[in-house]
């Protein structure tokens, strides 16, 4: 499994509900099914890892981010699971209110374009940077809303998300050790994770 996806399981809760958009072949659900008895299921938009996840019983079935949400419920989920995909939704601030709409939380992994070796690929050589995360050239990526870690805290301002835990991590999955420095973990983390929710009343952001 992803190591965000194992980051991601720590911040579940035992036995809840939980949606996971993009969910692959379905490795986080069932990792949470197994190890937090969690009611887990997932939607998907490649039917090739549909068919694996169903193959292996797990309860996921074809779907798009962008156009099937709307025909979840309200409040149908405990939490919604977001995974290194909102850069490859066409409609992520919709997606994320949907997400908000058919969860009680939501929890968003992304790869942070703000990254120092992306800005130095990008002043060096004058290109759109490759690296592990980013590997394919800028006309195939499917990755058509990069953001940073800077970025994502604003939308959620703006939007009136509260935070209630975030960490910046690299690709090993180390958690880095300025977690409460934005700034900094804009700028050595390699990826970014958000629990959220919507505001009842003042926003306060939870260390």
């Amino acid at each position: 499994m992803r190591v965000d996806l194992e980051l991601i399981a720590g911040m579940i809760e035992p036995n809840t509900r939980v949606l996971d958009i993009g969910c692959g072949d379905g490795a986080l659900i069932d990792y949470l099914f197994r190890t937090r008895g969690c009611d887990a299921r997932g939607i998907e938009i490649d039917m090739a890892e549909v068919t694996r996840a169903v193959a292996h019983g797990l309860p996921v079935m074809q779907g798009d981010a962008d156009n099937d949400l709307v025909h979840y419920p309200d409040n149908a989920f405990d939490y919604v699971v977001l995974s290194r995909t909102l850069q490859a939704v066409e409609q992520p601030l919709e997606v994320l209110r949907q997400m908000l709409r058919i969860g009680t939380r939501g929890i968003v992994s992304f790869p942070n374009f703000g990254h120092w070796s992306l800005r130095w690929q990008l002043l060096s050589t004058g290109r759109m940077p490759m690296t592990q995360t980013w590997s394919r050239m800028w006309y195939e990526t499917p990755n058509i809303h990069p953001c940073t870690i800077r970025d994502f805290f604003d939308l959620c301002d703006a939007e009136g998300y509260v935070v209630d835990q975030w960490l910046a991590a690299d690709e090993a999955g180390r958690r880095a050790p300025w977690r409460r420095a934005r700034l900094l973990a804009n700028l050595f983390g390699e990826q970014g994770l958000f629990v959220l929710r919507k505001a009842v009343g003042p926003s306060v952001e939870t260390r």
